[in-house]
């Protein structure tokens, strides 16, 4: 385990790559290259998909530094040590309770999975948050007896706008779902400045599906 006596936060954040701290989130993020998602980068050609007008190819994302800061931390995923920094780097900076995977970007392969996974058993004083459009990749690492953590939510997250959430796979994963369609909780986000505020439904396990807004 690294400790906060050898490392100092720009050390961790080498290891890492650093956090991302989306305005709308009540906590920080951790990002990587929209362009390197695998089903999303398919679906980004694909008339009414939500990937067409995927939030994270535009805006802010654009710019170089904040692009710089997605490939640093994808090349990061490479490091031995990053699962320990990451540990560290949460137990010591992130205050909320809570912790999202992916404001952009997506699980990469099952050790990336793994690699996300132990990291939530190094954090159990946090909730963390995972959407994700990678099916495959959760059904296999289960399929290899490989367990979930509690404190993490997975919600596997719709191909379409109006189209049905993947309500079976999760039910047969014993996971989450979140969509576009009118179905289940609205995320609240639309009405209260695009900000989360006081809501933590994504993080609960307890809301099986989450709609979202178009943004």
């Amino acid at each position: 385990m690294i400790t906060n006596k050898k490392l100092t936060k720009k050390q961790l954040n080498e290891l890492t790559g650093g956090l991302s701290a989306p305005s709308k989130m009540p906590c920080h993020s951790f990002s990587i290259p929209a362009k390197k998602c695998i089903t999303g980068r398919k679906l980004r050609d694909v008339k009414g998909s939500i990937c067409e007008s995927c939030y994270a190819l535009k805006g802010r994302y654009v710019f170089n530094n904040v692009q710089d800061a997605l490939d640093r931390r994808y090349d990061a995923l490479n490091n031995p040590l990053w699962i320990s920094a990451m540990i560290e780097t949460l137990t010591r900076f992130e205050r909320s309770a809570h912790f999202r995977w992916h404001d952009s970007g997506d699980l990469q392969s099952i050790d990336h999975l793994k690699q996300i996974v132990a990291v939530c058993n190094g954090t159990p004083h946090l909730s963390h948050w995972l959407p994700t459009r990678e099916y495959s990749i959760v059904s296999q690492y289960l399929e290899q007896g490989n367990m979930l953590p509690e404190n993490l939510t997975i919600r596997l997250s719709a191909f379409m706008f109006n189209g049905n959430t993947p309500d079976a796979i999760a039910n047969r994963l014993g996971v989450q779902v979140s969509g576009a369609t009118e179905s289940g909780f609205t995320c609240p986000s639309a009405s209260q400045g695009n900000k989360c505020l006081e809501c933590r439904a994504c993080w609960n396990k307890a809301i099986f599906s989450i709609t979202y807004k178009k943004h």
